[in-house]
């Protein structure tokens, strides 16, 4: 019986159709304020990692915990892919259920990067939460990420729902 082993790989120079990504690479950690007309507005702390395996994407994993009582709060993975030199594509899994689905412009200015993202399809189990609309708006700008989440649930229009701030963490 043969025993499959993942060794470390080396490291790869990022594929060229996502080489204006690159500032994204590493992890980044901070902080957030949630709210929407449906719970209590919370904060929390967040970690993001970006990476790549030398194809034509990044590698996405995000994690949200409560800033009271460290609780789990939210979780996403999946990928970002460039449709162009200023299209990009976000792919995302969601443990409650939902698939998104955002397709936006990306902006190469100044060292920073700018992203502009709107749901193009969101898909649901059975039990998921009802979620029509996702936008979200990431500001790179040197060792930090800003970014706001627009959502529409339950029965609300797409509204804000989050916004945040992360540090380059290596």
């Amino acid at each position: 019986m043969l025993t499959a082993v993942l060794e470390p790989q080396p490291a790869v120079a990022p594929h060229p159709d996502i080489a204006h990504l690159a500032p994204l690479l590493g992890v980044w950690r901070g902080s957030g304020h949630g709210e929407y007309p449906t719970i209590e507005a919370f904060d929390y702390h967040e970690e993001i990692h970006f990476g790549h395996v030398g194809r034509p994407f990044l590698t996405y994993r995000q994690r949200t915990r409560h800033a009271e009582d460290g609780r789990s709060l939210h979780a996403e993975t999946g990928y970002l892919r460039c449709a162009g030199p200023d299209r990009i594509e976000l792919i995302l899994a969601h443990p409650t259920g939902i698939t998104e689905i955002c397709e936006g412009s990306v902006d190469v200015a100044d060292g920073g990067l700018r992203l502009e993202l709107d749901s193009t399809h969101i898909g649901r189990t059975t039990t998921a939460k009802l979620v029509t609309a996702l936008g979200r708006s990431i500001r790179l700008s040197g060792d930090t990420i800003d970014y706001t989440l627009r959502m529409a649930a339950a029965g609300q229009p797409k509204q804000h729902h989050l916004a945040a701030s992360l540090r380059r963490a290596e």
